[in-house]
């Protein structure tokens, strides 16, 4: 545990300074608020798990995972831009996010919407600063981002899970909604980490299947953790999903923790094509056993 604490928190200073230094050129332009709002979330803390992602699957292909910061930066940036919007009234309508309030309850709605707005475009001009081992894989990374991120992906599922409210769903139906909304930005992380690498084909689709099943059993602990956890341990409200299509809604809380076991084994089984997966495997295991 000790070196998984150590090695993450090592990933995590390096993308929080990263973060930090993206921004400072801009403090003297004239929409200092613009900034001020995007930094107040982008800087909140919370788990880096997305960047996390990025870097040690570019150190299991063999690459040096700190020239793989700008990716790690701008899956983060998205992750950031979604959480402000999710939180608005016309979306989630939450007050507290990472144990303080909401970015629209401190910069107001517009603000909010438009630091989003900003992080997300941002994060593209950030991803093409990625020094790769091979150079001619960029266009295919960005492409990837975009494809996670957008229609297909993370904004895809997250209108699945608009339209589903009225209504009880199917299994494949949450999958769909979850496996967009959330894993396909794990997905993302996880490719570039191999992108970032020069890793083989072989590794990009095992990338791919580990970020799929963790993904869900991710999403699934999350699903519990609305029902068992408190806003003292979550840093946010609970009970918010409580009328929404969860997998504890499907499932019941025993078959969840069920699933969560499957899932996670599927996910450590698709590290074989990698080297020293000891501290994916253990943090793989620490995010779907946790209680925050």
């Amino acid at each position: 545990m000790s070196d998984l604490n150590t090695r993450s928190g090592e990933y995590k200073t390096h993308i929080e300074q990263y973060l930090k230094d993206f921004y400072a050129p801009f403090h003297g332009e004239p929409q200092k608020l613009l900034y001020d709002a995007m930094e107040y979330s982008l800087l909140a803390g919370g788990k880096r798990l997305r960047p996390i992602f990025v870097f040690d699957f570019c150190r299991m292909c063999g690459g040096d995972w700190k020239k793989a910061a700008p990716f790690a930066a701008a899956v983060e940036m998205i992750h950031t831009y979604s959480l402000i919007h999710d939180d608005l009234p016309a979306m989630d309508n939450d007050d507290y996010r990472r144990g303080r309030l909401t970015n629209h309850k401190v910069f107001g709605e517009p603000m909010a919407i438009l630091a989003g707005d900003a992080l997300l475009t941002d994060a593209f001009a950030a991803a093409t600063m990625t020094e790769l081992a091979n150079p001619a894989n960029m266009g295919f990374a960005v492409a990837l981002l975009a494809e996670c991120a957008g229609s297909l992906g993370m904004v895809g599922g997250q209108v699945l899970d608009i339209l589903s409210e009225s209504r009880d769903l199917t299994e494949k139906e949450v999958i769909d909604i979850q496996s967009r909304k959330t894993g396909r930005l794990i997905n993302a992380s996880c490719v570039l980490g191999v992108i970032a690498a020069g890793g083989s084909g072989e590794q990009i689709e095992a990338a791919a299947k580990f970020a799929g099943c963790l993904g869900l059993a991710f999403q699934i602990r999350d699903d519990m953790l609305d029902v068992i956890g408190t806003q003292e341990e979550m840093g946010k409200g609970v009970g918010t999903d409580e009328k929404k299509n969860t997998f504890v809604k499907l499932y019941g809380l025993e078959k969840c923790e069920e699933l969560v076991q499957k899932y996670t084994a599927m996910a450590i089984d698709a590290l074989g094509s990698f080297e020293d997966t000891e501290y994916m495997v253990n943090l793989a295991r620490s995010l779907t056993e946790r209680r925050v």
